[in-house]
């Protein structure tokens, strides 16, 4: 071979080709791969005969067609396949030695992202933990957040949003994906009809009556605790059983009528003074047949900053049922509810033995006695309109105005101990029905109780049945829900538990709060509160202004608030507690006992509400409200699941932080709403998303008040989100769980929160996690792209 010749074999391009088909390798290969974003090109066979071939094509042509080459040929392929043999050698040991270097470095870097990152092992990240695994992937599976809608009648069908679970890809509704659904479903039980089961956390209140409700069940330190602790708890537990309380019936309140002097449905009544057995009802008993009572400020008096409480009469809760009669402007009973009204009340008569040859005159004079009374009530947007709420005057006044009741003797009686006089300032919510319903029960006295039925003590009576029902067996309960049923009313019962827990903390209200107290992390609250604030503020700034003047309003307002956990400094140590609950016996054995003990301390309870000065803590409150210039947290809402003090910071911001922020975005909303254009355009493109997605583009419109709500939770999750980041620069240490930490575990436990009970909610129309979808599009805060695993499109959205 010629020097020319060598030359010309050595300028001839050489061309190495490395074919990846992970597809064809075993299952136990393609699981050591490295993720697909690092994955490297590996040589995983030599190359075809056809690639060679075309190769080696013009040497092949040359032999063939000349003979007297084939000789010298034959070394110079020979030669070249030994250059290719060394060249893919050489590659494929670079290959080896990369991929060694990468499953080293990347080992490495594992460890110590694993060693900054400490696993939270306390019991309730133990229990969070549990609840994640059973629920699904927001990045493994992201379709299953696109299921359903929170306000499911706020658009319909016609108007672009889908049902549950319509037009998902490889859903079962979606009957063009049926086949693939078929073979997914075989692949994965486990994803059977996760979006329908997926558990959610319930709304704040219930969560916060299910802490209520472990505190007030445990039974530790019992006998070396507080002995106002200890009765809170015997009340509870006294309430859970049912089975004394249906073994007593009842006899309890036949034997408190006895006290009272009897009534003439029992055949006993000893004609008792009308005005002394109404104060003794204030009392004793806080029940209000004729007017209620409450205690608040003049709203007058706010803007001048006056914080003295006043009385404040208004209208009773009748029994009767009753509507307004827009024509006449009057409120008149319900002629087809009447009858099952007699019924129920027969029913109660016969319950407490009245003999029924004389139940019908009781239960005649009874609702008459109702009708009356409800002819001169009126509903509020009513009142309102003729400027009849907060009508002042002095008991004095009062008297001279509506006769027929021993005003200053009733007051004194409901709130005693405190010394009240003719001189001081009542507050009137009706005071039209007030004149009449003193003419209407000075007619009833003079004429109607010289009959030995006793209409107006019967009515007094019944109002107390009402009272104590709750606290006699389900007869009566079982009554009230029947006649309930039949106004229409298809609530359904509250859970005993639930309604143990409420009537404990009607008595019980300072025990219940220094227990929460003593349990709520005080420290990381007000944490999250301030760094959820401060995040806050600078949301308003990012946001698009009508002009500089509205931001400054806006933001004067907001650096005015002082935001801060809200406590009680009233009852500071057990002893305080023991003593002001001393007088006090619980009665295990004796619902009954034990709940006309607590009418007495709710009245107790109003009676010191006229005197303090500062707001007491509402232990029941789960959102922030607006004090004057402090934007105040109550204690309730920091309770497991929505926040515990172990919990990584990411799970805390993740769903504490987003309902907090929800709820700021709510108060300040009037002021933001009419002075930023970003509320639309926000609301706009989170829904342009929802519709790219599920395939609904061009169709459905928002209103402004989805719009609005739309940019409140879409913002309430940026502000959470840039809270934890900003705790992550003055403590960078943070827990994981379920092998999740930081953003990834943030955005997952906002994924549980699912549709908040709120005011709001109905005007949410998409599922508050498809959020998590909007937030990750042109990011790299999502570990992964949010697509359904079966989606043909691939869609390019804008960032909102």
């Amino acid at each position: 071979m010629t020097t020319d010749h060598l030359l010309r074999m050595s300028e001839t391009p050489i061309e190495l080709e490395l074919s990846v088909q992970p597809s064809s390798q075993p299952e136990s290969e393609r699981g050591l791969q490295p993720p697909p974003l690092f994955q490297l090109p590996l040589p995983t066979q030599v190359p075809s005969d056809a690639h060679q071939q075309t190769q080696l094509q013009p040497e092949l042509q040359l032999s063939e067609s000349d003979p007297e080459h084939q000789h010298q040929a034959k070394p110079v392929c020979i030669n070249y396949r030994r250059l290719l043999l060394l060249l893919l050698g050489f590659s494929l040991c670079a290959a080896i030695l990369g991929l060694v270097y990468y499953m080293h470095h990347n080992h490495q870097k594992s460890n110590i992202q694993t060693d900054k990152v400490t696993p939270c092992v306390s019991p309730a990240c133990q229990w969070a933990s549990a609840r994640l695994s059973m629920s699904a992937d927001p990045f493994t599976q992201p379709c299953d957040y696109f299921l359903f809608t929170c306000g499911s009648d706020a658009l319909s069908p016609d108007n672009g949003v889908r049902q549950r679970g319509q037009g998902i890809p490889g859903h079962p509704q979606n009957l063009k994906e049926k086949v693939v659904w078929t073979e997914r479903r075989g692949q994965s039980k486990e994803r059977e009809d996760r979006g329908l089961r997926k558990e959610k956390i319930p709304d704040r209140k219930t969560v916060l009556l299910q802490y209520l409700r472990e505190i007030l069940g445990s039974k530790s330190n019992d006998r070396l605790g507080s002995t106002a602790v200890q009765k809170a708890k015997g009340f509870y537990r006294s309430c859970l059983d049912t089975k004394s309380i249906e073994t007593a019936g009842a006899e309890p309140f036949l034997t408190l009528i006895q006290k009272l002097g009897g009534w003439a449905v029992s055949g006993q009544w000893n004609r008792t003074d009308f005005n002394s057995t109404l104060s003794l009802l204030m009392r004793d008993y806080a029940t209000f047949p004729f007017f209620n009572l409450y205690v608040g400020k003049d709203p007058n008096e706010i803007a001048r900053g006056t914080t003295k409480r006043y009385i404040q009469i208004d209208q009773p809760d009748l029994l009767i049922p009753i509507e307004w009669n827009s024509r006449t402007l009057k409120s008149q009973a319900k002629t087809q509810t009447l009858r099952p009204f007699l019924a129920a009340c027969q029913r109660y008569l016969a319950l407490l033995g009245a003999r029924p040859s004389s139940s019908m005159i009781h239960v005649g004079t009874f609702i008459s006695l109702s009708s009356e009374l409800a002819v001169t009530a009126a509903p509020l947007h009513y009142r309102l309109s003729k400027r009849q709420l907060y009508q002042r005057m002095t008991i004095r006044e009062l008297q001279n105005r509506a006769p027929a009741i021993d005003w200053l003797r009733c007051l004194q009686a409901a709130f005693h101990p405190l010394p009240l006089i003719e001189d001081d300032h009542v507050l009137l919510h009706n005071y039209p029905y007030i004149v009449q319903m003193s003419r209407i029960i000075g007619i009833w006295l003079n004429k109607h109780e010289l009959m030995t039925s006793g209409p107006v003590h019967t009515y007094m009576v019944l109002n107390l049945l009402h009272t104590l029902m709750p606290a006699l067996d389900s007869r009566f309960s079982g009554t009230a829900k029947n006649l309930s049923m039949d106004l229409g009313d298809t609530e359904g019962v509250a859970d005993r538990w639930k309604h143990c827990v409420l009537e404990t903390e009607r008595g019980f209200d300072n025990v219940l709060t220094h227990l929460l107290s003593e349990r709520t992390a005080h420290r990381e609250a007000e944490e999250i509160i301030q760094n959820i604030f401060s995040s806050f503020k600078s949301k308003l700034h990012e946001l698009k202004w009508t002009d500089q003047k509205a931001l400054q309003f806006v933001m004067k307002k907001v650096q005015s608030l002082t935001p801060r956990l809200w406590t009680t400094k009233e009852i500071s140590s057990e002893a305080e507690l023991d003593l002001l609950f001393s007088k006090v016996t619980v009665n295990t054995n004796s619902f009954f006992s034990n709940y006309v003990q607590l009418l007495s301390l709710w009245q107790k309870r109003r009676s010191r509400l006229l005197t303090e000065q500062a707001e007491a803590a509402d232990i029941l409150s789960v959102t922030p409200f607006l004090l004057g210039d402090e934007l105040l947290f109550p204690m309730g809402m920091f309770t497991p699941p929505l926040f515990h003090p172990t919990f990584p910071r990411a799970m805390n911001y993740g769903v504490m932080g987003f309902l907090m922020a929800k709820d700021i975005l709510h108060l300040i909303l009037p002021d933001v709403y009419s002075q930023s254009e970003t509320v639309h355009a926000v609301g706009e493109c989170v829904w342009a998303h929802y519709l790219t997605v599920t395939e609904k583009t061009g169709r459905g419109t928002l209103s402004a008040a989805q719009q609005q709500e739309v940019w409140v939770q879409y913002s309430a999750l940026q502000i959470a989100l840039q809270a934890y980041h900003q705790s992550l620069k003055s403590n960078p240490s943070d827990t994981s769980i379920s092998g999740l930490s930081d953003t990834p575990l943030f955005l997952t436990s906002f994924s549980q929160v699912h549709c908040d009970s709120d005011p709001y909610s109905e005007f949410m129309p998409l599922e508050p996690s498809f959020l998590i979808t909007v937030i990750c599009a042109q990011s790299d805060l999502c570990p992964t792209s949010l697509q359904c695993p079966n989606e043909t499109q691939q869609h390019s959205l804008q960032t909102c």
